[in-house]
């Protein structure tokens, strides 16, 4: 059985069927090929986007809060009370 991405001379693929004719099983065995090399990547990286968006997360809470705060002191009224 030949392999799915095996190329002729003339640049076309030769698959694994009568007259090298791609079939179904090739197409079934390079999507799964791509689908585990995908996988892979998407597992290695999994670690970097997991901190990069609890970092992005405590950064917009943090903003939230310091508007929020800096809001609260424009808006507010001073009172002072004096005894007499």
């Amino acid at each position: 059985m030949k392999a799915a991405h095996s190329v002729s001379g003339n640049g076309r693929p030769i698959g694994s069927g009568p007259d090298g004719r791609i079939t179904a099983d090739d197409i079934r065995t390079k999507a799964q090929e791509l689908v585990a090399g995908v996988e892979g990547q998407v597992r290695s990286k999994m670690p970097l986007v997991a901190y990069a968006a609890t970092g992005a997360a405590v950064a917009v809470i943090v903003a939230a809060f310091l508007l929020g705060r800096r809001s609260g002191r424009r808006r507010s009224t001073f009172v002072e009370i004096r005894r007499m």
